[in-house]
């Protein structure tokens, strides 16, 4: 995908940035979701998962670190929030690689932590909060 900004005025446009960055970008299966705390990280993740057919709940894994989820054709989705990791070397605890390159969908909130371990081909997308509007704007790097 190209780099490209969408702005955000509620959550009824969500699912369709969510559409559209998947749509636009195919072979991107590792996205790595940045922004300040309330940004919508999750709630951003939770779009891409309807998108994907997730029919599980989609929530945080800020304790458990990975949460997988299973489209309704039975594929594996992977979630990650790293704010609790202090140190890089944690996500080889879990064996990050048998997730990154799977080949399935893997999306990660707090990258900046282990920007080091994550494949070069990753999507990276930074959602920003305009300060008078309170519209999120993802930037698409």
């Amino acid at each position: 995908m190209k780099p490209g900004t969408f702005i955000c005025k509620g959550l009824d446009s969500l699912d369709d940035i969510a559409a559209q960055i998947l749509a636009h970008s195919p072979d991107a299966r590792v996205m790595a979701i940045s922004g300040q705390m309330g940004a919508g990280k999750t709630t951003f993740i939770q779009a891409l998962c309807r998108q994907l057919s997730v029919k599980d709940a989609v929530t945080s894994p800020t304790f458990s670190i990975v949460n997988e989820y299973i489209t309704t054709d039975g594929r594996p989705v992977f979630h990650f929030d790293l704010y609790r990791l202090r140190k890089p070397s944690e996500l080889l605890d879990i064996g990050y690689e048998d997730y990154f390159f799977s080949g399935n969908y893997c999306f990660i909130e707090w990258p900046e932590i282990a920007e080091q371990l994550i494949p070069e081909h990753c999507l990276t997308i930074h959602i920003s909060i305009d300060e008078v509007t309170d519209y999120r704007i993802f930037s698409v790097l």
